[in-house]
C-alpha cells in the first residue's frame, strides 16, 4: 500500500499555479528591490557619506535584529490603524526588501573591501572619478567575492516569502494549509510544498554556483 495517495496530488497540483506565480512575482519585485537597497546602502557605508550614514545604520540594526513576520505585520495591520492602507501584495514586497537589504548590504560591502586600495589610489593618480572606480575596478572584482553571499541571500529571501500566508497572501504555504484543512491529506500537501520549492530554489542554486565559478576563473 503506497504511504502517499497519489490521485489525490494528481488532482490538486493545478491548485498551486495560482501560488506559484504569485510568489515569483512577489520574490522577485522583493530581492531586485532589497538588492538595489542594499547596493545603495553599501556605497553610502563605503564612501562614508556623512549625511546618510547615520540613517542607514539605523535602518540595519533593525532590518537585521527584527523578522520578515514582524515587517508585515506592521505594515498590513499597523500602517492601517495610522490611516495608510496598502494591498498584502506591495506590505510584502515591502518588507521583503526591507529585511533583504540589509543582508544584500553586507555582501557588497564584502565585496567592494576586498579591493585592494592601491588599486583606488592608481585609478585616482591617473585621473579617475569615483563612479569610474566603482564601475570599471571596484564592481568587476567585486562580484567574484560576493557573489555567494548574494546567491545564499536571494534563496534565504525567498523562502522567507513562505511567511506572508499570515498576511492573507494564497502563496505556495497558504494553498498547502488550505489543501490540509479541507481534505485533512497532509502527507502529500507537505509532499507537493517541498518538490514546489525545491524546483524554484534547486535552479537558482546551481546558477549562482556556476556564476561564482565564472567569476573566479575571470578575475582570480
Amino acid at each position: 500500500m503506497s504511504f502517499f495517495d497519489w490521485g489525490f496530488i494528481w488532482a490538486h497540483k493545478m491548485d498551486f499555479i495560482p501560488a506559484i506565480i504569485l510568489s515569483i512575482k512577489l520574490s522577485f519585485f522583493g530581492i531586485l528591490g532589497a538588492m538595489i537597497l542594499g547596493f545603495v546602502a553599501a556605497i553610502i557605508e563605503f564612501y562614508q557619506i556623512r549625511v546618510l550614514k547615520s540613517i542607514f545604520r539605523i535602518y540595519l540594526s533593525i532590518s537585521r535584529n527584527t523578522p520578515l513576520l514582524i515587517h508585515l505585520f506592521f505594515l498590513y495591520y499597523g500602517l492601517g490603524q495610522l490611516g495608510f492602507r496598502l494591498d498584502a501584495f506591495s506590505c510584502a514586497v515591502i518588507g521583503v526588501i526591507f529585511l533583504g537589504g540589509s543582508y544584500m548590504c553586507e555582501s557588497f560591502l564584502l565585496g567592494f573591501k576586498s579591493v585592494a586600495k592601491i588599486q583606488k589610489e592608481s585609478a585616482l593618480a591617473l585621473g579617475l572619478s569615483h563612479a569610474e572606480i566603482l564601475r570599471f575596478i571596484i564592481l568587476p572584482q567585486s562580484l567574484a567575492v560576493c557573489a555567494p553571499s548574494l546567491g545564499a541571500n536571494v534563496i534565504f529571501l525567498l523562502k522567507e516569502t513562505s511567511v506572508v500566508s499570515a498576511i492573507a497572501l494564497a502563496d505556495i504555504v497558504f494553498v498547502t494549509k488550505d489543501l490540509i484543512g479541507t481534505y485533512y491529506k497532509t502527507s502529500e500537501a507537505l509532499l507537493m510544498l517541498i518538490v514546489i520549492y525545491l524546483v524554484l530554489l534547486l535552479p537558482l542554486s546551481i546558477f549562482f554556483v556556476w556564476l561564482e565559478r565564472y567569476y573566479k576563473r575571470a578575475f582570480f
